[in-house]
């Protein structure tokens, strides 16, 4: 009886695959998924690693504010990285806002991501008035900074919003914001891939034995455009957790109760020439580590799906 020697697993692949090889001879991609890595699970277990729970104002001591990092003269073992103008513990505070500016980073790519490629599949398959009008629209958002259409929308949203709802529904607007503000990379990207993928046969193949658009656009020609969308959706939530420290630096983020590393940075720039340069170094120095891990890994993933680059 012949041997038949049973098919490799997805994981073999993986490990077998020219991209993972690719990741194994970077160490600078290497370290920069460690890093990343450490940041996000750092971040998703903040409440249960954080020494303090900076959310819950009866443990705040405001005679415990302004306290400087451990190693400082006048420095308390109790907070690590020192405390801030409400006797917040920061290396807490720089969990918990990293958690939001994480949550914020990723909801925001998600939604651009689905609504870019969405439109750019409809835009590059039915063509005509449909891509012309959508197109349009993207050469329109794309006369205006992000960062400006943001904060447009931000404004306009607490102006239909009640008072009393803001804060509530503050995060939420700020994932929009920043969502709809990125959403014309990956339709760009997605039409011109689309162009090229339905003129193939296999497009062809699908229409004749009467399969709805809709279906050959989601299930044929989706698969073999997402290569660029990933290196996009990596590159792209550095920039939304960007985005988002910028908008609570300018204080339209996200409401100072659940505060990111942008309104930590906030707060701490008041109190930098005071003396009390931690409030705002140390939130600086994680925003441009877990940004600048990020970017790297998108680099790398660039290069490892284009063969030219490689």
């Amino acid at each position: 009886m012949a041997d038949v020697t049973a098919p490799p697993g997805a994981l073999r692949r993986f490990v077998d695959s020219d991209v993972f090889y690719s990741f194994r001879r970077s160490k600078v991609t290497v370290a920069a998924a460690i890093v990343t890595a450490i940041v996000v699970f750092a971040s998703l277990l903040g409440p249960w690693i954080a020494p303090h729970d900076t959310y819950d104002v009866r443990s705040l001591n405001l005679l415990d504010a302004f306290t400087p990092p451990v190693w400082s003269e006048g420095g308390n073992p109790a907070y690590l990285l020192g405390t801030d103008d409400q006797g917040r513990d920061v290396f807490s505070t720089i969990l918990l806002g990293a958690r939001v500016s994480l949550l914020v980073g990723f909801a925001a790519t998600l939604f651009a991501m689905t609504l870019g490629v969405l439109l750019g599949l409809i835009s590059g398959y039915v063509g005509g008035t449909t891509d012309a009008v959508i197109m349009r629209i993207a050469d329109i958002k794309l006369s205006f900074p992000a960062i400006l259409i943001a904060l447009l929308i931000d404004g306009v949203a607490r102006g239909i919003i009640p008072r009393d709802m803001h804060d509530d529904l503050a995060l939420y607007v700020v994932i929009f914001a920043i969502g709809i503000s990125n959403w014309v990379a990956y339709a760009r990207t997605v039409r011109g891939s689309t162009l090229v993928e339905k003129n193939k046969e296999y497009v062809q193949a699908a229409r004749i034995i009467g399969l709805h658009p809709f279906t050959i656009m989601i299930r044929h020609v989706l698969p073999n455009v997402l290569g660029p969308v990933l290196v996009i959706a990596t590159l792209g939530l550095a920039g939304a957790i960007l985005a988002e420290a910028t908008l609570s630096f300018l204080g339209v983020g996200v409401p100072p109760t659940r505060p990111s590393l942008g309104t930590l940075i906030r707060v701490g720039n008041n109190f930098l020439f005071s003396g009390e340069w931690w409030m705002t170094i140390f939130p600086g120095v994680m925003l441009v580590i877990l940004v600048l891990a990020v970017n790297l890994l998108g680099d790398w993933l660039r290069d490892a799906l284009n063969p030219k680059l490689r």
